[in-house]
């Protein structure tokens, strides 16, 4: 069975190559966002198997995106993807329940691998 998928990133370009990796690799992509109000609100509306969150949105910032879905019971499973690196941000949103979080720029196989622990 396919997973669904949400893509949370605020480059259109991002978005993109994010959902050609997914869509080539079986993945249903059912919705896209580009800031956290959108990435809240289709989260909760379409409760999809897995989110690819970044972390730094024109709104908010990835890590209180997941403190809300923590706060919520949201059960999607989420991977951060982001240009910031830093260990501390990396390890904030591990502790807030992202599966795995993995650093701009990275490969379609990069992605695929952190996918498949999910």
């Amino acid at each position: 069975m396919s997973k669904n998928v949400l893509i949370v990133d605020d480059s259109l370009y991002m978005r993109t190559l994010i959902k050609d990796a997914l869509s080539e690799n079986g993945f249903n992509v059912i919705g896209e966002a580009a800031n956290g109000e959108e990435a809240i609100d289709l989260a909760f509306e379409l409760i999809p198997d897995i989110i690819t969150l970044d972390n730094i949105l024109p709104d908010m910032i990835g890590t209180d995106i997941l403190k809300v879905f923590k706060e919520e019971g949201l059960s999607s499973k989420v991977i951060m993807i982001s240009a910031v690196g830093q260990d501390s941000v990396i390890n904030e949103g591990m502790s807030l329940g992202a599966l795995d979080y993995i650093v701009k720029p990275f490969t379609p196989d990069k992605l695929m691998v952190a996918l498949a622990k999910v």
